[in-house]
């Protein structure tokens, strides 16, 4: 397991240093620049060159790139070119929003998706062309419109939930689930129906296994067949679904948290990127790809509980 384990982080090295080198060209060939953006559009063309030298954006890429790479090896990600604070502690203050909204979101995600995709397996019939009807709902609308929706319902008409914000789990906890709950169904809702029927396609090929078939006529609980034998047989393949699924809830954050003004990873790279301010949007990139690489690494470990045999592949 541990050298399985090493194999993997290995991989991730290059992966961070290709994910690092493209954002820094294509953030470097979008439209303006950050001694544009602090200057304003009042600024000469003569002032606008002098503050792009100060900062080092005449510099050839491979220049620019080679001297943020040598930093980023001693743990120095540079500074935001527009107001001056490290990006390692800018990271640090809005990672919390994000992994807020995107691990609720992911738990919401397993745990609807996996009972809806259990009890549509078991029992069929119209529970099950009930939740197929919702799985496809939830796949055919995108996050953001199903946002819009539920501001307009819950926040503009009901006046149940606050519009926008995010209030830290340190400060009120009752609030903290209060400020999340629309963003997370807004972003979860077609992640529980790709899981529901995923899960359901995978429960329907093992209850119609031997093995099944002989723990029935021998006498066993229906639960226990369900929940003990038959799920954990089809749980490698749900696994997989929801390794997908949470790289999709990040990208999906990143809409969403601009959408209720969240203050997370996502609406951060939105504003550098408008900013051109090359320090952040690549910090923020090499963060989700951080995520990606620990997300991956901790499906690789469950597969290894679940299945010994892959260590040994």
């Amino acid at each position: 397991m541990i050298r399985l384990i090493a194999r993997r982080l290995l991989v991730s090295v290059p992966l961070l240093g290709v994910v690092s080198f493209v954002t820094f060209v294509l953030v470097s060939l979008t439209p303006g620049n950050a001694a544009y953006t602090v200057l304003g559009a009042s600024a000469t063309k003569a002032q606008i060159a002098s503050l792009s030298r100060q900062m080092g954006l005449n510099k050839p890429l491979v220049v620019q790139y080679g001297t943020w790479l040598g930093h980023a090896l001693q743990g120095d990600l540079g500074r935001s070119l527009i107001t001056g604070q490290p990006v390692t502690q800018a990271l640090g203050q809005q990672l919390g929003p994000t992994l807020s909204l995107v691990l609720l979101s992911l738990l919401v995600t397993a745990v609807g998706g996996v009972l809806l995709g259990v009890w549509s397996a078991v029992r069929g019939g119209r529970l099950a062309r009930v939740i197929d009807s919702v799985s496809f709902v939830g796949i055919a609308v995108p996050s953001f419109i199903l946002a819009i929706i539920l501001i307009s319902l819950f926040v503009l008409k009901v006046h149940a939930f606050p519009a926008s914000g995010y209030v830290p789990i340190s400060q009120s906890p009752l609030e903290w689930i209060r400020s999340l709950i629309l963003p997370v169904v807004a972003l979860s809702f077609g992640g529980v129906g790709i899981v529901a029927k995923q899960t359901r396609a995978a429960m329907e090929d093992v209850l119609a296994r031997e093995f099944v078939v002989v723990m029935r006529a021998n006498g066993y609980p229906r639960r226990s067949i369900v929940y003990r034998h038959a799920l954990k047989a089809a749980a490698v393949r749900v696994l997989s679904v929801l390794g997908v699924t949470f790289v999709g809830l990040l990208t999906g954050a990143v809409l969403i948290e601009s959408i209720f003004s969240i203050p997370g990873l996502g609406s951060l790279a939105v504003q550098a990127s408008a900013q051109s301010d090359i320090p952040l949007v690549i910090g923020v990139t090499v963060t989700f790809t951080l995520l990606v690489v620990g997300a991956n690494l901790l499906l690789d470990i469950a597969y290894m509980a679940l299945n010994p045999q892959i260590i040994h592949r």
